[in-house]
């Protein structure tokens, strides 16, 4: 089965976690390109200034929902079928993390994690599809390096992001009949409030001597990307993870002395 021909009508996003962060910079990169945008998020002040901030009513919809809840998901597609008429992409960028060992781990934040992180991408999709495949689109995840290399404190966190990241695979096979490619963006280190907040002098020093490119990204790197695979650009795109990640995953455990002795050499 075909999608329909696309109408001459601007293209339309919905975004999740988009109060702030990487969701917001994607919206505002959509914004940047044409696109009409849902901001879907769980903060309601949070959201309703960002929504606010963007000056464009007539191309922006806030929706005060929760990922976690079929019946918040089920609202918020109905909305933007009532107020755009059509739906091109779909970021699942909605996450929450809890950091602690695997022992210290509780069994409620676990399944906290794994509601919004996994449950979360699954419950917009299934709501989403019936108005995406009318013309077509693009799906983007967003995964998390932590998905692709363990690292310490993060089994909720990073189980769920590697399982996001099959789940990718899984809806770019059985959707490429409707139209709708799917792909996962996996950040690595971004600057974004969450980040600076619990990420302390000496973690921030760690994640330098990690990544090749010697810093952390810009949540409006990440946006690029995202926008890129929901693009005309992308169209022989599907089933796959780009890491976003100034280098991180693919430096192993790194040497970080050698990158600066040969720097200085």
């Amino acid at each position: 089965m075909t999608a329909a021909a696309p109408s001459s009508s601007p293209r339309v996003a919905l975004v999740t976690g988009a109060a702030q962060g990487i969701g917001h910079a994607a919206a505002a990169r959509f914004l940047g390109e044409g696109w009409s945008v849902a901001l879907l998020d769980w903060k309601t002040d949070v959201l309703e200034a960002a929504a606010a901030a963007f000056r464009q009513p007539e191309r922006v919809l806030a929706l005060p929902k929760d990922v976690s809840q079929p019946a918040d998901v089920a609202a918020a597609v109905e909305a933007v079928r009532a107020r755009f008429g059509r739906l091109d992409a779909l970021v699942n960028n909605a996450g929450i993390a809890h950091f602690g060992p695997l022992m210290d781990t509780p069994l409620e934040a676990w399944n906290e994690v794994m509601a919004v992180n996994l449950t979360g991408p699954f419950i917009m999709t299934k709501a989403a599809v019936p108005l995406m495949r009318e013309t077509g689109g693009a799906i983007v995840n967003i995964t998390s390096i932590s998905g692709l290399r363990a690292s310490t404190l993060r089994v909720a966190y990073g189980t769920s992001k590697a399982a996001l990241a099959h789940l990718t695979k899984q809806m770019a096979v059985e959707l490429a009949s409707y139209g709708i490619r799917v792909n996962a963006v996996a950040p690595g280190p971004v600057d974004t409030a969450m980040a600076k907040k619990v990420h302390s002098p000496e973690i921030r020093a760690d994640y330098h001597d990690a990544i090749p490119l010697n810093r952390y990204g810009l949540p409006e790197e990440l946006a690029d990307a995202i926008v890129y695979l929901c693009s005309p650009g992308a169209s022989y795109i599907t089933g796959q993870t780009l890491a976003v990640d100034g280098g991180f995953d693919a430096t192993g455990i790194g040497l970080p002395t050698l990158r600066r002795d040969q720097k200085n050499g």
